[in-house]
Order: C-alpha cells, then sequence, then structure tokens
C-alpha cells in the first residue's frame, strides 16, 4: 500500500526533475512549459516528455519551440 504511494511519487519528481533540467536548457522552466503545452492544447503525458527530454533531445527541443512561439 504505502510503497505503491511512495513509488509513484518517487516518479513522479523524477520525471518533473527531468523535465525541468531540459526546459532550462530551452530557457524555460518546467512551470512555464506545461503552461504553455495547456494553453496549446498539447498532449503529451509527463512520462512522454521526460522520455522525449532524455531519449530525443532535439525533438523535445521543437516541442517546446513549438509552444514558446
Amino acid at each position: 500500500h504505502y510503497d505503491l504511494y511512495a513509488h509513484s511519487t518517487n516518479m513522479k519528481k523524477t520525471l518533473t526533475t527531468r523535465i525541468n533540467n531540459a526546459a532550462r536548457l530551452e530557457g524555460v522552466n518546467y512551470s512555464s512549459l506545461i503552461n504553455m503545452l495547456y494553453k496549446g492544447r498539447v498532449r503529451l503525458n509527463r512520462k512522454v516528455l521526460s522520455n522525449l527530454a532524455i531519449s530525443n533531445p532535439q525533438v523535445f527541443k521543437n516541442v517546446v519551440s513549438a509552444v514558446k512561439n
């Protein structure tokens, strides 16, 4: 019970940290990026964003630049 909750909390923190670090390289912080994605109606969840930031940084950069404009 508690272990499942702790695991999901730790995973969410890890995903948030990964996204924030990659977003800061693009000149925007995590909360601003999430807000821009929401306003731009881009439906990528945090797990997908985190995977993009790690495995395909150019695509992540394209997503960030698309919602910045």
